[in-house]
């Protein structure tokens, strides 16, 4: 199948959901949990949550696409949420999921700890899963007021955190809404998330051609911190900047532009999936290919990863910027290979990729992953720069 455009998506997309940012639902290992309904991709989202208000007409589309881009459903969450004549089915209740023992705990105190006095917010399936508030539990040793059960990584989550309905939310970790609302990630300092770092995929018939390009992305990467790509991912979305004046700027500022020119190098293709964060740093990848001399091809906004990572081992495009546990897993077909470790985890997926004629560069610090944010307030009020700091005793 040749790719020459935009391509049209089927009424479903292949991929069951996931249950949480990690790359099990972008790889199809994860199933569909029990808490949502799916609805075709054609649909909004029904944000009709119990006791919300939300509509439809308050869920950001580019998060909707981000979830169809990354090979998800969308979905519905629980509560009065129905589509199709379907109802979506409680989770557990808050004080099931807050004593259910762990292996693991926090070393006693003087007094109670911060995250005694707070309320978790997340998705309905949080309290059961290794990245939300099970892991919260078993690597952290972290109990809870109370959880409430919020979106994925939604609006209802940011509204929640901003009205004190909860202290502490899950968002995605280059969540524009992080910048925009001023909150603050706790740094996962104990490693609880897979290392979902981005990083480009590079066809090695280019990098054997033209060596320097390796180089020239490995450059970008090292200056693309978490706080950098939240900032751009907010320019395009939420401050109406044009993906590419907002990468030049951001290329220009970091010293990568201007280039040193040049001419009769060979023309790169550079893809990306349809979610924006991908074009944004595809014309990062673009600008810095073309002020180096190179003839560039952009071919963004493909589809899903089921069509854009088979167009790039065809050679229809060349570069992709990936996600290294997510590609991993997609790659060896779930086989649990991705860690905490984003070193060790794109050492392992440079090694799946190499038989395709494939090569992964260095991982960027900035991830796309789960990230646990408080607001300001919270944060001065408790000094919260970690989670390892919401185990200390509440002053």
């Amino acid at each position: 199948m040749s790719i020459d455009g935009p391509l049209e998506q089927s009424d479903r997309l292949p991929t069951p959901v996931r249950d949480d940012s990690g790359p099990g639902a972008r790889s199809g290992s994860v199933g569909c949990a029990r808490d949502y309904i799916r609805v075709p991709i054609t649909s909004t989202v029904d944000a009709c949550a119990a006791g919300t208000g939300h509509t439809q007409e308050d869920f950001d589309p580019m998060r909707l696409s981000r979830v169809l881009a990354l090979g998800a459903s969308a979905l519905v969450l629980l509560g009065a949420c129905t589509t199709g004549g379907g109802s979506a089915t409680p989770s557990p209740t808050a004080t099931q999921a807050l004593t259910t023992p762990t292996a693991s705990s926090a070393p006693a105190t003087s007094g109670p700890a911060i995250s005694t006095t707070l309320v978790l917010g997340g998705p309905p399936e949080c309290p059961q899963r290794p990245f939300c508030l099970k892991g919260l539990q078993d690597v952290y040793g972290l109990k809870f007021a109370d959880f409430k059960p919020l979106d994925a990584g939604g609006p209802i989550t940011v509204e929640a955190l901003k009205t004190g309905q909860v202290q502490v939310g899950l968002l995605f970790t280059s969540d524009p809404a992080i910048a925009t609302n001023g909150f603050v990630l706790l740094q996962d300092d104990k490693h609880l998330q897979l290392a979902d770092n981005l990083i480009p995929v590079v066809r090695t018939k280019i990098l054997d051609a033209s060596p320097e390009v390796g180089d020239l992305f490995n450059a970008i990467v090292a200056k693309l911190g978490q706080a950098e790509l939240t900032k751009l991912n907010k320019a395009v979305t939420v401050d109406g900047v044009d993906p590419a004046v907002a990468s030049k700027d951001w290329l220009t500022t970091n010293g990568l532009l201007p280039g040193p020119g040049g001419s009769g190098k060979p023309k790169i293709v550079v893809g990306s999936t349809n979610f924006y964060e991908q074009e944004v740093v595809g014309e990062l990848f673009a600008q810095t290919l073309e002020a180096n001399g190179y003839q560039v091809e952009r071919k963004f906004q493909l589809g899903n990863r089921e069509i854009v990572f088979p167009a790039l081992e065809s050679g229809q495009i060349d570069v992709l910027a990936e996600y290294a546990a997510t590609a991993l897993e997609f790659v060896n077909g779930g086989a649990g290979e991705a860690s905490t470790d984003p070193v060790t985890t794109a050492a392992k997926l440079r090694e799946r990729i190499a038989s395709k004629g494939l090569t992964a560069l260095n991982p960027a610090a900035a991830t796309d992953q789960n990230g646990f944010v408080v607001t300001a307030e919270t944060a001065a009020k408790y000094g919260l720069v970690s989670i390892s700091d919401l185990a200390k005793p509440a002053p």
